[in-house]
């Protein structure tokens, strides 16, 4: 798969793109945690070269041209043969608390009770994809990402056809608020897109489902659950392991390429400085605000 741009982000707003044509090489979770290097197929004439994700810090692939490494994060996941009572014992007390604080609030909210429905059979995801898209058009993963649920109502049939997706929609009062749709890759679950509607934020209606989901999931084929490239707040609170990985560009050795990674690197080394002032009482705001306009 090639990507057309690298985009210049501030938090999940893209302020720029520098037009690169590359070749993404996306690493699964049991090749970072096996550390097997990726084979890297050839280039075509028009790329400028390789963006690997999810490459771990001991590996390190012998390139001739530009290495760069774009970021640096942990691949957090769930290790589901572990059980259930493992996965709870090893989450804060704090954690735990909070999760069924959530869970009675947004109960209450509902008239007492938890609706969450479960899809898996092609049908029954032909039910839950114009629900789900519904949540979709109102997230920020959907608006500044593009990272929404495809709406393409065929999405996931064929994987769904082999025992390969999961999907999970939180309702409230019988109206969509969140929504979870995650594809198989082996016997590895993915996290490949969720949201709720902001509207109900106050709930905590994503957090709540994925509780419920990861519940589920321990009495299902899943050896674990893996919370995909990035880190965030979330990922940390659910996950029972990670692995550090980072993605690193592989780009032709030109002097356009080097004067990419001069600007790409200047960019973001300013916003690692920008975050660490931002953590000042007096910035923070400021920083907020400027994330989410």
């Amino acid at each position: 798969m090639s990507a057309s741009a690298l985009r210049l982000q501030i938090g999940a707003r893209t302020i720029a793109e520098v037009p690169r044509r590359l070749r993404r090489v996306a690493l699964s979770l049991d090749q970072a945690l096996g550390a097997e290097l990726p084979e890297l197929p050839p280039l075509d004439s028009a790329e400028h070269g390789y963006l690997l994700t999810s490459l771990p810090d001991a590996l390190s692939p012998s390139w001739p041209g530009i290495a760069f490494v774009r970021q640096r994060y942990i691949r957090y996941f769930v290790d589901l043969r572990a059980g259930e009572a493992a996965w709870l014992a090893g989450l804060s007390g704090n954690a735990r608390a909070t999760m069924k604080r959530k869970e009675k609030k947004l109960a209450a909210a509902n008239g007492g009770t938890l609706d969450v429905r479960r899809y898996r059979t092609p049908a029954e995801l032909a039910e839950c994809h114009p629900l789900a898209r519904a949540v979709s058009e109102t997230t920020y993963q959907e608006r500044l990402l593009g990272s929404g649920l495809p709406a393409d109502p065929a999405h996931g049939q064929a994987l769904a056809a082999e025992d390969g997706v999961r999907a999970w929609l939180l309702f409230l009062r019988d109206v969509p608020i969140a929504y979870l749709w995650c594809g198989a890759d082996g016997n590895t679950l993915r996290y490949d897109h969720v949201g709720h509607d902001p509207v109900h934020g106050a709930l905590s209606p994503g957090s709540v489902l994925m509780a419920v989901a990861l519940a589920d999931l321990f009495g299902d084929r899943f050896r674990r659950f893996d919370f995909t490239e990035g880190e965030g707040q979330h990922k940390r609170a659910f996950a029972s392991g990670g692995i550090r990985c980072r993605d690193l560009l592989l780009l032709r050795p030109t002097l356009a390429n080097r004067a990419v990674v001069a600007a790409v690197s200047g960019f973001d080394t300013t916003m690692r400085l920008a975050a660490r002032a931002a953590r000042t009482p007096a910035l923070a705001r400021i920083a907020r605000r400027l994330r989410r306009a």
